[in-house]
C-alpha cells in the first residue's frame, strides 16, 4: 500500500444515509487503498486538486434533484478539470417513490465528470432494481456506479456495498498500473 495513490472520497448527506455508506466504503476499502475523506459542504474546488482518483457519493432528492450540499457546490464543481482522473460514484435513491428519477443525482454528477474529461469506473447493473427511468444509466440497464435504495431494499445494501468495493478495488488498481511512475 506504500506506493498506492491516495483516493479522495467526497460525499454529501442530509439524513446520514450517505454518511453511513461512505463510512462503510472507507472501512471496506481501507485495507487495500489509501482514502482521504471529505464532506462536500466543507470543500472548495481546489480540494480536489491533490487527487487523480476519486469516489463521489450523494443521494437524490425529490424529482431528481441533487443532495443539498452537492446542489450548493455544483456550480464550482463544474469548474474542476477531471482530465486524466479516474472516478467511481455511488448514489442513494428511492426506486418506488421516485421511479422516474431514481438516483438521478449520480447521473448528473457523473455526466459532469465525463464532460470535464474524467474516466468513470465502477459501473453497476440495474437488473435488481425496479424504476421507470434514471439519469444515472450510462447505457440501458447499467448505472454509472453503485445504486443504493435504503427505502425499498435496505436488506441488499450491505451485500451491494461489499460487492462494489471488491469491484472498484480491482478497477482502481488497474487504473494505477496504467499510470507510469513519476
Amino acid at each position: 500500500m506504500e506506493n498506492t495513490p491516495t483516493i479522495g472520497l467526497f460525499w454529501g448527506s442530509d439524513t446520514g444515509a450517505t454518511d453511513g455508506i461512505a463510512e462503510e466504503l472507507q472501512n471496506l476499502l481501507g485495507a487495500e487503498l489509501k482514502i482521504e475523506a471529505h464532506e462536500v459542504h466543507q470543500v472548495k474546488p481546489e480540494d480536489f486538486a491533490p487527487y487523480d482518483y476519486y469516489i463521489l457519493g450523494l443521494s437524490t432528492w425529490y424529482d431528481g434533484e441533487l443532495q443539498s450540499d452537492w446542489d450548493q457546490f455544483f456550480e464550482k464543481f463544474c469548474e474542476i478539470d477531471f482530465t486524466g482522473k479516474t472516478v467511481a460514484i455511488f448514489g442513494l435513491g428511492d426506486q418506488e417513490g421516485y421511479a422516474h428519477w431514481f438516483v438521478d443525482g449520480m447521473g448528473i454528477i457523473a455526466d459532469q465528470v465525463v464532460k470535464a474529461g474524467g474516466k468513470m469506473i465502477g459501473e453497476w447493473s440495474a437488473e435488481t432494481y425496479e424504476y421507470v427511468e434514471s439519469k444515472a444509466e450510462v447505457r440501458k440497464g447499467i448505472f454509472y456506479g453503485l445504486a443504493i435504495d435504503e427505502d425499498c431494499q435496505p436488506e441488499l445494501t450491505t451485500g451491494r456495498v461489499q460487492e462494489w468495493s471488491e469491484q472498484i478495488i480491482g478497477e482502481f488498481k488497474a487504473a494505477f498500473e496504467t499510470v507510469s511512475p513519476a
